[in-house]
């Protein structure tokens, strides 16, 4: 466990294989975080993570999941979480945190397409300020805020062409999970034509909830599920439980069920 008030604090989740969550408590709430590997996997976990706090105590919390089949997923989403977590770090004191995270993902950018093999990442970014949430988003990991009592406060939008077509109405979730070009993302760091999805700020309750995971978790488990599991009971339990269903459903392929083996990070964060 970690325990910081009021000071700088980078803790990065880079080619991580936790068995367990880690709980830290910060100044603006209480976060835990898992990172793992798929099962059976020997290739490096392709997902990364950061937890960020200011010394004025703003929270940054940041999910990658480099692109499987592309070389060096894990690398892509390495830098992209790394400069993200430096950029707001380096930010101007009481600052607005947004011109840094946005300076940091198009800096990202521009370090993977350098690399010049292809590699690519996804990116969920959160920045908690004086208990206002916004979120930034580019590719199909997620982010969901959620109320003590299950309400869906916000859910941020894959950038996919099943992602599009359930906002748009077009598509249900359930039948989205089981859709043939579920996997297909159009929209990631390290390529030319990325754009970054700004969220709305939203004021965050005192039982609200965030949580901020890669396609491991939302590939493999309903967002009713999600959101279940997710928002009630002590908060490394809630992290277990979550990662114990996915892993299920990842091993165990049941046709009336989501199932697809995956690396899988969750972050969730409760204020405190």
């Amino acid at each position: 466990m970690a325990t910081a008030t009021a000071k700088t604090v980078k803790q990065l989740y880079v080619e991580s294989d936790m068995q367990s969550p880690e709980l830290m408590e910060l100044a603006g709430g209480n976060i835990v975080t898992l990172c793992r590997r798929c099962p059976e996997k020997t290739e490096p976990n392709d997902d990364c993570a950061a937890v960020v706090q200011t010394d004025w105590g703003a929270l940054i919390l940041v999910v990658a999941d480099g692109v499987g089949g592309s070389p060096l997923g894990h690398k892509a989403s390495a830098i992209a979480v790394e400069s993200v977590a430096d950029s707001a770090r380096e930010s101007e004191p009481m600052s607005d945190l947004r011109p840094a995270i946005l300076d940091g993902i198009e800096k990202a950018n521009r370090e993977i397409l350098d690399l010049g093999i292809g590699a690519a990442t996804t990116l969920a970014v959160v920045e908690i300020q004086d208990r206002i949430v916004r979120g930034y988003q580019v590719g199909d990991s997620t982010t969901l805020v959620i109320g003590q009592r299950g309400a869906l406060k916000w859910k941020s939008t894959s950038h996919s062409p099943v992602g599009y077509a359930i906002e748009a109405g077009m598509l249900d979730e359930s039948d989205a999970m089981h859709h043939d070009e579920r996997h297909i993302v159009s929209n990631l760091v390290g390529s030319r034509t990325m754009h970054i999805e700004i969220g709305p700020s939203h004021p965050l309750a005192a039982r609200d909830t965030v949580i901020v995971g890669s396609d491991g978790l939302f590939d493999n488990l309903h967002l009713d599920e999600v959101i279940e599991y997710g928002r009630s009971g002590k908060l490394c339990g809630r992290v277990e439980k979550l990662a114990q269903l996915a892993t299920e459903r990842m091993s165990s392929p049941d046709a009336r069920q989501p199932g697809k083996p995956d690396d899988l990070t969750i972050v969730l964060y409760t204020p405190s």
